[in-house]
């Protein structure tokens, strides 16, 4: 028997479909993600970008964050830089609106040249405690999203988690690094050996937990990794951040 609630939200997709309201403020829209005013909150990463962490930055030159400490992958793209209307977008994506890895898949895929030849694709993991919290890992489903648009395979629980860590954000850089050190194990290491990984996640930062878990892939005969993230800091604010 069909539950009256499960058949409101049926109605409710049906006249009122996620596509038709903007995906930050909900108001009405026409078949758009973003309403006009939330469209100029957001800025996509686009431009002027490093060559290897893929950050907006002011040269096209690997930034000095890559020179200082090259990053374990190779090449690292990015759909949107993390600040106004994307912070609000990312912690949507995380609590409760996964849809949203239709639309961030969207924009990595238009972004995929030089990563599209990938083997396999590979998502940061979370903890069962943590999924069953969250209820999804937001990674795997942008993962999947994009698998379908570049046509390579995920490899589902190709790394796992093995231990709880604090939230990133309130760490420092060095204590990112050592909050993550050895909580990532490579799952199936037969799939992963001498192949090219496009790594996914949905934001990078520090890059500390990118660096963590290519680490791990690279350990397990990885010949090469990529890194997709739906949001980026900008490469300035690291900067900022870290001089405080």
């Amino acid at each position: 028997m069909i539950k009256f609630s499960d058949f409101t939200k049926a109605l409710s997709k049906v006249f009122f479909p996620r596509s038709f309201t903007c995906d930050i403020c909900g108001i009405e829209t026409f078949d758009t993600n973003l309403c006009p005013d939330c469209l100029k909150t957001v800025t996509f990463n686009h431009g002027t970008t490093c060559p290897v962490c893929g950050r907006k930055t002011f040269s096209s030159e690997i930034c000095l964050e890559c020179k200082a400490s090259l990053p374990r992958f190779k090449k690292a793209v990015s759909a949107l830089v993390y600040e106004g209307g994307a912070t609000v977008l990312i912690a949507k994506f995380k609590n409760g609106c996964g849809y949203l890895n239709e639309y961030f898949a969207d924009l990595i895929a238009a972004k995929s040249e030089g990563i599209s030849d990938a083997d396999c694709i590979v998502y940061i993991p979370m903890t069962k405690k943590a999924l069953r919290r969250r209820g999804y890992n937001q990674a795997e489903l942008l993962a999947k999203s994009i698998s379908k648009r570049l046509n390579i395979p995920v490899l589902k629980d190709g790394l796992v988690k093995t231990a709880e860590t604090e939230d990133q954000k309130t760490l420092s850089r060095k204590e990112r690094a050592t909050n993550l050190a050895d909580c990532f194990k490579v799952n199936r290491r037969a799939e992963i050996k001498d192949k090219t990984v496009l790594l996914i996640d949905d934001v990078l930062t520090t890059g500390a937990t990118a660096d963590s878990a290519c680490k791990k892939l690279l350990q397990a005969g990885a010949k090469r990794i990529y890194f997709a993230t739906a949001a980026s800091v900008e490469y300035k604010l690291i900067n900022k951040k870290e001089s405080k």
